[in-house]
Parts: structure tokens; C-alpha cells; sequence
């Protein structure tokens, strides 16, 4: 008898929570999280380039997509990760990045993910987890254009760099002790 490793299929999430590199380095700690990528979502133009997007003209969002596998971390999970490493009661902007391409916004990739998105929203909402509204948009997926090579991994890859020092570390750090039992 032949025994077969089957995988279970993966899943995609798509989230927009600031600068993609805090997203990004937050989200690859998380046990079941398979890949992360950098890129933008929900613009005017094909092919954005990063300075294209930092200039906000565009209308895209810088947004990580998350490959997971559903049998070890959640949507759901993903999402109390995703409100606990950024702000979304800011209107287009996260701390000191301002602007449309910082908006805090959930992708959906089906009508169970919306739903999902809607439900935690309004319980966060319920339970006043923020001092101040929710603004984060729950939006249908659309076309999504990784970004540059150069910022694929960029907080492993540039853990000195001033940014990553003082607004990229204490969000991985966040998780790192928030959600300790989900870490790889």
C-alpha cells in the first residue's frame, strides 16, 4: 500500500493594514501562514510601481496577500492579527505614512471571507475594542500586482534600517507576545 502526502489546499487572504513591510514581517511569524506577499491592490493603472503608488494618485493600497492553510490558522485568526498590529480607526494613514495607500482595508476572496470580515468588524464594534470608529473597508478582491523585489522580505532582509527599527519591530514584537501560541 502507497501512502500519499495529501495537502490540504490553501487559502488567500488580502489585507491592507499600513506600510506593507509591517504587515508583511507581522503576519510571516504566524504558524499556518505560508507565504506573504507585498504588493498593491485596487488602483486605476496596471503595473504600479512603488512610487507610483507613494504618490497616491493612483488609488491603490499597499496590501499583503497571505497564503494559509485553513486547518491550522483561521481567517478569522488572521483578521484578530490584522486588527491588533494596526490602527483602523485612522482614515488613510497609519502613524507618521499618510495618504490613500495606507487605508486600512480587507480584501475579500468570498462571500465566507466578507461575511467573516463584516462579522468581526461589528464585534470589535460592539465591544469598543478602539477608542474611536472602525474605517477599515471590506472590499471584493481585485487585480493584485506584487510589489518591487526589493521589498519582498524587507524587514528580515533590512532589520537596521531606521523604519524597521522603530515602526516595523514593536509590531512583530506585538504579535510575538499578543499571539505567542500561534507563532511557527
Amino acid at each position: 500500500m502507497t501512502t500519499r502526502n495529501i495537502t490540504p489546499p490553501l487559502e488567500t487572504a488580502t489585507l491592507a493594514g499600513g506600510c506593507f513591510w509591517c504587515t508583511e514581517a507581522a503576519f510571516m511569524a504566524l504558524s499556518g501562514v505560508t507565504s506573504v506577499t507585498s504588493g498593491y491592490m485596487g488602483g486605476q493603472i496596471d503595473q504600479p510601481t512603488y512610487e507610483q503608488v507613494c504618490g497616491g494618485d493612483t488609488g491603490h493600497t499597499e496590501v499583503v496577500q497571505i497564503h494559509f492553510d485553513p486547518d491550522v490558522i483561521s481567517y478569522r485568526e488572521l483578521l484578530e492579527v490584522f486588527f491588533a498590529v494596526h490602527d483602523p480607526t485612522t482614515l488613510n494613514r497609519q502613524g507618521n505614512d499618510v495618504g490613500t495607500q495606507y487605508r486600512s482595508a480587507i480584501y475579500w476572496h468570498s462571500p465566507e471571507q466578507c461575511a467573516d470580515a463584516e462579522t468581526v468588524i461589528a464585534t470589535l464594534t460592539a465591544q469598543r475594542a478602539f477608542p474611536a470608529p472602525i474605517v477599515t473597508e471590506v472590499c471584493e478582491t481585485a487585480h493584485f500586482w506584487p510589489a518591487e523585489t526589493y521589498h519582498h522580505d524587507y524587514f528580515a532582509k533590512n532589520p537596521n534600517q531606521p523604519y524597521c527599527l522603530f515602526v516595523v519591530a514593536p509590531k512583530v514584537a506585538k504579535v510575538r507576545a499578543k499571539f505567542s501560541n500561534r507563532l511557527k
